[in-house]
C-alpha cells in the first residue's frame, strides 16, 4: 500500500515501484527504502490479535447475539477509524475514481458477510472448527493461484481435516454451523482477492475505514434490532474493546501484509489460524479440543503448508524455502 502500485505475477499480488526488487521465493517485492516490517510477521501479529478477539466477543453473544455483536465490532472499528483519517480520507475520496470507490464498497459488503457469517459459525461449533472451515476459502484461493492441478490434493487433505473436526458420523456438529463456516470461507476467499486489489489504490487506513464503514453499514439490519436493546455501558465499553483486537487491528495489519507478500504465502500463512484459534479457545475460553479434532486440525494446517511449497517451488524451480 502507501503509494505503491500494484502488480500481478503469476496470479499473485504484489507490489512495485521503481527501485523495488522482487524475492525469487514469494513473489513479492522487498522496497529498498527504509527497512519495514516483514509481511509474514505482520500476519502472524495479525492472527494473534484476531483470535484473541474473536474468542472474547464469544461471550458476549448470550446478550447481544452473534450478529449484534459483530455489527457493534464493526461499527465501533469504523467510529475509530473515521475520526483517526479525518480530512485525509475526505481528500482522499473526491479524487479516487469511481471504480475504485465501488471496489472498496464491495469489500467492505464481502467484510460484513465474512465477520457475520463465522460470529454465527463460532456459536454453534468450537472456535477452532469454525475457523478451520472459514480456511477453507484462502487454501482455495492459494490452490487456484499456483495453476496445477497436483495442488488440489491439499484442499483434499484440508477437506479430510475439516472432517476430522466436525465428525459428522457423530451426529453431534450442528449442521447449521459447518453451513455458516463454509460461507464465511467464500467470503474470505474474496476478501483476500479485494483486499489486494483495494490496498494497491488506498493506503492501509484509508482503505479500512471506507471498507469497514461500509460493512458497519451492511450488518446493521441483522445484528442492530437485537444488539441495542440489550446494549448497555458495561457491554460497550467491552464491545470496543474488542474491536480494536478485532477486526480493527488484524484488517489494517494484513492489508498491509498482503502487499508485501503474495496471496499463496497469505493463505500459507492463515493457515496456521486453525491452530492458533484452537489454542485461543483453550485458554480463554475453556473449549477442550479432542484428539480427533486436534488431528483435523493439524492436518488443515499442513495443507497450507503444503500449498506455499508446491507454490514456492514452482516460482524457483528448485526446493521451497518459506
Amino acid at each position: 500500500m502507501d503509494r505503491n502500485r500494484a502488480g500481478r505475477s503469476n496470479g499473485l499480488v504484489t507490489a512495485t515501484t521503481a527501485a523495488d526488487t522482487t524475492d525469487a521465493t514469494t513473489g513479492a517485492t522487498a522496497p529498498s527504502g527504509p527497512r519495514l516490517m516483514p509481511g509474514p510477521a505482520l500476519v502472524l501479529i495479525a492472527m494473534a490479535a484476531l483470535h484473541t478477539g474473536s474468542a472474547l466477543a464469544t461471550e458476549l453473544f448470550g446478550s447481544l447475539g452473534p450478529a449484534g455483536t459483530t455489527w457493534l465490532r464493526l461499527t465501533f472499528a469504523a467510529v475509530f477509524l473515521l475520526a483517526c483519517t479525518g480530512r485525509s480520507l475526505w481528500r482522499t475520496l473526491k479524487t479516487t475514481p469511481r471504480a475504485d470507490l465501488l471496489a472498496t464498497f464491495l469489500l467492505g459488503a464481502v467484510s460484513a458477510g465474512m465477520m457475520l457469517l463465522f460470529s454465527e459459525a463460532a456459536a454453534r461449533l468450537p472456535l477452532g472448527t469454525a475457523t478451520a472451515l472459514e480456511f477453507l476459502g484462502p487454501l482455495t484461493v492459494a490452490v487456484v493461484a499456483s495453476r496445477r492441478f497436483k495442488e488440489l490434493t491439499w484442499l483434499g487433505l484440508a477437506a479430510i481435516g475439516v472432517l476430522l473436526l466436525t465428525s459428522p458420523w457423530a451426529g453431534a456438529t450442528s449442521l447449521t454451523g459447518v453451513l455458516f463456516g463454509l460461507g464465511s470461507a467464500a467470503c474470505w476467499a474474496l476478501y483476500v482477492v479485494g483486499t489486494a486489489h483495494v490496498g494497491s489504490r488506498f493506503s492501509a487506513s484509508h482503505a479500512l475505514a471506507v471498507s469497514l464503514a461500509v460493512a458497519a453499514l451492511v450488518a446493521a439490519p441483522f445484528g442492530a434490532p437485537g444488539a441495542v436493546p440489550a446494549l448497555t455501558w458495561h457491554t460497550a465499553a467491552a464491545v470496543a474493546g474488542i474491536a480494536v483486537l478485532m477486526p480493527l487491528v488484524p484488517f489494517l495489519l494484513e492489508m498491509k501484509a498482503l502487499q508485501r507478500i503474495g496471496k499463496t504465502t497469505y493463505g500459507t500463512l492463515a493457515g496456521l489460524e486453525p491452530a492458533v484459534s484452537l489454542l485461543a479457545g483453550v485458554i480463554l475460553i475453556a473449549q477442550t479440543p479432542t484428539s480427533l479434532q486436534i488431528a483435523g486440525t493439524a492436518l488443515v494446517v499442513a495443507a497450507g503448508i503444503g500449498a506455499t511449497r508446491a507454490e514456492a517451488r514452482r516460482r524457483t524451480g528448485g526446493p521451497a524455502v518459506l
